[in-house]
């Protein structure tokens, strides 16, 4: 359990973040109307003439593979074969999901949410970037949405903080019981899973 001091500080982490997200989307609304473009429904919509002078600057496949370095050439086979083992792992735990979410009452990660794809829409990347572009986001998205996955699994089952903390811990870790402490261990079980079935039931909105 958080000692009230660190709750204090949580509190403050948590109103500093809903006002840092408040200034990133401000600051967003004034890069879309910089580069004179709108999303709709999660699509990108740019002004004719901007997509226009992006094409000029676009760098061309046979000029972009001239200039490639040799270390870049030779390792793409290996950094590609990475997306075989990244689409099973994207396969399994959504169907992972899918089936042990719903017997636990755990709400569902919005894939969608995590697995942001939009790059291809820059009309400055050749069809080389823009591939590559997809591969990048792909991969991160992907892992933000298991690591999403995997938090609320770790909550429902093994709600324990580690006796050594790690780097970049998740954002659920702090309401787990501290390591060694018996005594609060299945009350906070308990207590934590009901609280992530309620959240379907309050239809709270689960933010990264």
């Amino acid at each position: 359990m958080p000692s009230a001091n660190i709750e204090e500080i949580l509190q403050r982490l948590h109103s500093m973040q809903a006002e840092l997200e408040a200034e990133i989307d401000r600051l967003l609304s004034e890069k879309r109307a910089l580069f004179q473009y709108s999303l709709e429904r999660g699509r990108v919509h740019f002004e004719q003439g901007m997509r226009a002078l992006q094409r000029r600057q676009r760098i061309g496949l046979w000029q972009y593979l001239r200039q490639a370095r040799l270390g870049h050439v030779l390792s793409a086979p290996v950094v590609y074969s990475v997306f075989l083992p990244f689409a099973l792992l994207d396969l399994s735990v959504t169907l992972y999901q899918q089936i042990c979410f719903r017997i636990y009452r755990i709400p569902l990660v919005r894939r969608a949410d995590y697995i942001i794809i939009d790059r291809h829409h820059l009309a400055y990347l050749n069809a080389i970037e823009k591939f590559n572009c997809f591969y990048c986001s792909y991969g991160n998205g992907l892992i933000e949405y298991m690591r999403e996955i995997t938090a609320r699994t770790e909550q429902y089952w093994c709600p324990i903080k580690h006796a050594q903390r790690t780097p970049d811990p998740h954002r659920l870790v702090e309401k787990f019981a501290d390591y060694g402490d018996a005594e609060v261990y299945h009350e906070r079980l308990k207590a934590l899973r009901k609280e992530i079935s309620e959240w379907e039931r309050k239809n709270t909105h689960i933010t990264r």
